[in-house]
């Protein structure tokens, strides 16, 4: 058999493999989310309950409408407090001075790319806050009523950043600040609390830090390309690790509950949040799933230290809610750049991301640069691809002796495997020549597919020629309406169909009728295949079969100039 259709049998195989796994895994039933009902007759206490230090925190029902709109008691009217920088739009909300809003002005909404991206929110089908709070006697928490020191507060030109001031009711004489700091240029918050002891004796409290968000995965994704929606937590021991929200639900998510470094975060595609304490400080995590409705919590717990009467302590807790950008998360925090999803092909995939960007800053475009990119990758493999269409021409100078090898033995498998090898021997060719090059590209295929998946610098990465969006697949844009005149995205794998079938036809034709039969079906069944893949991997395997025809061509035609041909017998 030869050894290029084999390999190229088995990518196609273990494709569809992929495929029906992804498209298995995002058809099980998900944790079934209370009705919108259900969680507005659930009323949150007027008052919370005093937690201690690894207590479990609660979460505030969902209300029936906006926090803005929420009805509240009289005496403590809630309201939320705007906040505008250059990069986001952020509430927060006089109720625990949590952050139940947080919009993108740099990045657009996944299904309407006329809005802003909106990753936190409060209302009745999607719940995704940061909450914190004081634990001790008499300290505010998530659930206390803050007076803010404005109502909307906006990044001035000039100002490198903006604070919101927030201040508890006291408290037998400790009186608690609570800070917001937004920065110019920066998805990075710092959250802080003030805390001042005007009692006559030393207080001891702990802070907590948690997100909270539901289960649902975000809207927009695709059913055949999923990608994880979840915990993530790391330290400098344990490294990194994510846990679904169905692992948290049924106590399977075993973390270190412990440490003096490390961070929490819940990410999803392309973007994340996380609370990122100063190392070298003690705290403990936590995550677990609410008791009311689709809801899971994940943080961490921080001793503030010994307040005297008369002092003021200060702790600040660093907190990122952004993109997944590698570049700029390698600086905020140790491990912060791994919540970007490159599959179990980090160590090539995280170089190709850097070739590839560093491609896109010369050129503007991440098509083109994915163009470039996939030239450089041919030209590497040269030499091994010009060992393996060398391999292929002799075996096309054999193709007649191998068809009358196979009419000479018939049905006798045996005899016909012996024969082929001897002739194999004879004219000094190896079957499984052609198999390295293909084996070698399979990794850096897969790579590249998590690359252009995970990637947050393509969404919604124009390329042109009616392709506006490099990460969105065919099929997808088959389903939405208002795209369908974007015939570009299903031009791309009929190219790539048709490239394959020329691929075929320079090879000889097996012997075998059934194998014969496969590698006709193959273009097809590709094509079929790559209208689920995005637009910017097609766009590379397109180019790497048009590059391949070029070679195989051009060394297909200097051997046979060179007296190497098949021979008539």
């Amino acid at each position: 058999m030869d050894s290029q259709r084999l390999v190229l049998f088995f990518v196609f195989s273990f494709s569809v493999f992929l495929l029906l796994d992804a498209w298995q895994r995002d058809k099980q039933p998900a944790p079934p989310a209370p009705a919108v009902s259900d969680r507005a007759a659930k009323t949150a206490p007027s008052a919370a309950p005093v937690p201690g230090p690894g207590d479990k925190i609660a979460v505030p029902a969902l209300p029936t409408a906006t926090v803005s709109q929420s009805p509240r008691p009289a005496q403590e009217p809630e309201t939320t407090v705007k906040v505008e920088t250059d990069l986001v739009v952020a509430r927060i909300s006089t109720r625990g001075g949590d952050l139940r809003h947080l919009e993108f002005k740099k990045h657009r909404d996944t299904l309407d790319k006329g809005k802003d991206f909106v990753l936190f929110d409060y209302v009745p089908d999607y719940l995704y806050i940061a909450q914190s709070g004081l634990i001790g006697p008499g300290l505010p928490n998530h659930q206390t009523h803050f007076k803010p020191s404005g109502e909307h507060f906006q990044l001035a030109e000039g100002q490198d950043h903006v604070e919101v001031r927030l201040t508890a009711p006291p408290a037998d004489g400790i009186e608690v600040t609570k800070i917001y700091r937004f920065r110019r240029g920066s998805y990075l918050i710092d959250v802080s609390f003030e805390i001042a002891n005007k009692s006559g004796a030393a207080v001891q409290p702990y802070a907590y830090f948690q997100l909270v968000r539901d289960g649902k995965p975000p809207a927009g994704g695709s059913t055949m390309l999923p990608t994880f929606t979840g915990v993530a937590l790391y330290t400098e021991k344990e490294k990194f690790h994510k846990f679904t929200f169905e692992d948290i639900a049924k106590n399977k998510a075993t973390f270190p509950k412990k440490s003096n470094d490390g961070w929490v975060a819940i990410i999803q595609h392309y973007f994340f949040s996380a609370w990122l304490p100063q190392n070298g400080t003690p705290r403990e995590f936590y995550m677990q799933k609410q008791p009311d409705g689709d809801l899971y919590s994940a943080g961490v717990q921080i001793p503030v230290g010994a307040v005297a009467p008369g002092a003021v302590a200060t702790l600040i807790v660093p907190f990122y809610a952004g993109p997944e950008e590698p570049e700029k998360l390698e600086k905020i925090a140790p491990g912060l750049e791994l919540t970007i999803d490159y599959g179990w092909l980090t160590v090539i995939a995280v170089p190709l991301f850097w070739l590839l960007s560093w491609l896109h800053q010369w050129v503007g475009n991440w098509g083109i640069a994915i163009i470039l990119l996939t030239v450089i990758i041919k030209l590497l493999f040269y030499p091994l691809s010009a060992a393996s269409y060398r391999s292929m021409a002799k075996m096309r100078v054999v193709a007649p002796k191998l068809q009358r090898l196979k009419d000479q033995y018939g049905e006798d498998r045996q005899r016909l495997q012996q024969a082929m090898m001897e002739l194999y021997k004879t004219e000094k060719i190896n079957p499984l020549g052609g198999c390295m090059p293909i084996l070698i590209q399979i990794p850096v295929f897969i790579a590249l597919y998590w690359v252009l998946l995970a990637s947050v610098e393509l969404r919604h990465a124009p390329f042109g020629l009616g392709i506006d969006d490099l990460t969105t697949s065919a099929i997808r844009e088959f389903f939405d309406i208002s795209t369908w005149a974007s015939v570009a995205y299903f031009v791309l794998p009929i190219l790539m169909a048709a490239t394959m079938w020329i691929q075929t036809s320079l090879n000889p034709e097996p012997p075998d009728p059934v194998q014969a039969k496969v590698m006709k079906f193959m273009p097809i069944a590709f094509s079929i295949m790559f209208f689920f893949f995005p637009a910017g991997l097609v766009l590379y395997w397109l180019v790497n079969n048009v590059l391949s025809i070029a070679q195989q061509w051009h060394i297909t035609r200097a051997m046979e100039r060179a007296g190497l041909s098949p021979r008539k017998n």
